[in-house]
């Protein structure tokens, strides 16, 4: 090795390094614990913000837990509306009947609901499957008939009733 390949790690000769003193070791030092202190309160907030955001999530899933379940059974009740529909009077048609009701109850129970369909049309709520032109006896955007039901699960759309709407 020559003595061009040694690096110095000294500073050159002709600077005079000044140590720092105590005061500005002290006050550096109080910089940087402010700076930690702070970066702790944040981490702080934050874990406080992910817990409340966290149990706030599990109510929501708990809360809304049936509504798959809900939406399966749906069609189970337009198929025993239908049986309704095409029976004779007699035993058959009560013993439907009823199983319709314990059904319909075990889902009201549960927080389903029909979708009250009333005159004017709601895209919240309904989905217009067809139009009419609108009359003097039905305006615009009056709901003429209703296709299919629709149900709510607690505050949440099931299904949207499906309805016939009139049309400028």
């Amino acid at each position: 090795m020559t003595d061009e390949d040694v690096v110095e790690d000294e500073p050159p000769q002709d600077e005079e390094v000044i140590p720092p003193t105590t005061e500005e070791l002290l006050a550096e030092a109080i910089v940087r614990a402010e700076k930690a202190e702070a970066e702790i309160g944040y981490r702080d907030a934050d874990i406080i913000n992910l817990r409340r955001r966290h149990i706030a999530d599990r109510n929501e899933a708990a809360k809304f837990a049936g509504f798959n379940l809900a939406a399966r059974i749906l069609p189970v009740l337009d198929n025993l509306d239908r049986a309704l529909d095409g029976a004779e009077e007699g035993p058959l048609k009560e013993g439907i009947q009823l199983t319709r009701e314990n059904l319909m109850q075990a889902l009201t129970t549960e927080g389903v609901t029909a979708i009250d369909v009333g005159e004017t049309f709601d895209p919240n709520l309904m989905e217009a499957m067809t139009t009419l032109p609108a009359t003097n006896e039905c305006p615009d955007g009056t709901v003429i008939d209703t296709i299919e039901v629709g149900y709510m699960y607690k505050e949440r759309v099931l299904r949207p009733a499906r309805v016939v709407v009139s049309k400028e």
